[in-house]
């Protein structure tokens, strides 16, 4: 498993991390940085000729099942003496990618001041719940240019951060679910059960864009497979607040959010607007407990109020959760104007 991840540091957003050591000895190749504008322009063409000239066999997904990755086949179509395409061949079995993206209707968004285009094929939405952009997912994927050859891969149910992965996975996760459930096997195994599977189709820009690796050059349109499992909310900085929480300018970049301006954007700062008192301690408390035994419900949590954590014993679940406060009433929490001091934590 080679997946390249991108990490932050506080003098620039991401950098790119290779698997393979270069030698000491190697030439190091400048490439030329591109107008992300333009090669947007340049990699949609691309993507679209690629989505025109493909098909998949859209048949083996008719059915509903616990399909796999390695079931679906993406074929070139067929070709004339003279190099023309000929149509798609078995088209009750078969269909273009262009159908089965809607070509005409591309998911969209911003990245790095550049509207991006990009494509998803969903041959089953999951049964379970949609992740947020900066979740923990547990997935199996394959990754492969648009000449077929593969750079990277899984083979066991894997743990990722969305937030280290290259932007394009950030997109398009949150559109698939989790599996519905999981039942463990005498081996060891887990066998999901209606899980999250589909196809994201990315431009350069919302991939390694002018970074080659070993396996990608710079500027390539990249897909990826992938069988979506579970996911788990992160909270990176530990404060009670969930990291999707923190993009407070709704721009999926939490490394632009930063309160107190610090230099450490909000999702990695336990003191987000820097009163000296932990944005943990200016949130409340609040416990539950739901006896099953009596067929009481779980609480439905108020808006702004987060599950912390839960135990279960005897058929008792406890719940404890955090919930943001905005005690001068201006719309703006406390944990976010170092004019609000009160440390809640105090009275629990």
């Amino acid at each position: 498993m080679k997946l390249k991840t991108y990490v932050f540091s506080t003098l620039c957003f991401f950098v790119l991390l290779s698997s393979c050591k270069k030698d000491d000895d190697d030439p190091i190749v400048q490439i030329p940085e591109r107008d992300r504008a333009e090669q947007q322009i340049a990699d949609l063409d691309s993507l679209t000729m690629y989505l025109q000239t493909h098909y998949y066999n859209r048949a083996t997904f008719a059915e509903p099942g616990n399909h796999s990755i390695s079931e679906l086949v993406i074929t070139e179509l067929p070709k004339d003496a003279s190099g023309n395409y000929l149509p798609l061949p078995d088209p009750d079995n078969n269909e273009l990618l262009s159908v089965g993206v809607d070509i005409d209707n591309p998911k969209k968004t911003t990245y790095l001041e550049t509207e991006y285009d990009f494509y998803i094929l969903e041959l089953n939405e999951g049964g379970g719940v949609n992740p947020h952009f900066s979740d923990k997912v547990r997935l199996n994927y394959n990754g492969f240019l648009a000449n077929g050859t593969s750079f990277d891969g899984t083979v066991t149910p894997t743990d990722f951060d969305l937030m280290n992965l290259i932007p394009g996975w950030r997109e398009v996760i949150p559109f698939f679910k989790t599996s519905e459930g999981f039942e463990e096997n005498g081996d060891g195994t887990v066998t999901y059960n209606n899980y999250g599977l589909g196809v994201m189709f990315l431009p350069s820009g919302l991939g390694y864009y002018g970074n080659p690796t070993s396996d990608i050059p710079a500027y390539t349109n990249i897909i990826f497979k992938f069988e979506l499992y579970q996911s788990e909310v992160n909270d990176h900085d530990g404060d009670g607040i969930p990291s999707y929480m923190e993009d407070l300018n709704g721009n999926k970049n939490l490394f632009d959010d930063d309160t107190d301006s610090d230099n450490t954007p909000n999702f990695l700062d336990a003191d987000d607007d820097a009163d000296r008192i932990a944005t943990l301690n200016e949130l409340t408390r609040q416990t539950y407990t739901v006896n099953t035994n009596n067929a009481e419900e779980e609480p439905v949590l108020a808006a702004g109020e987060f599950e912390r954590s839960r135990s279960e014993s005897g058929g008792i679940i406890t719940i404890k959760t955090l919930k943001i406060v905005d005690k001068d009433g201006d719309g703006v929490a406390d944990y976010l104007q170092s004019s609000e001091k009160t440390d809640y934590s105090k009275n629990n």
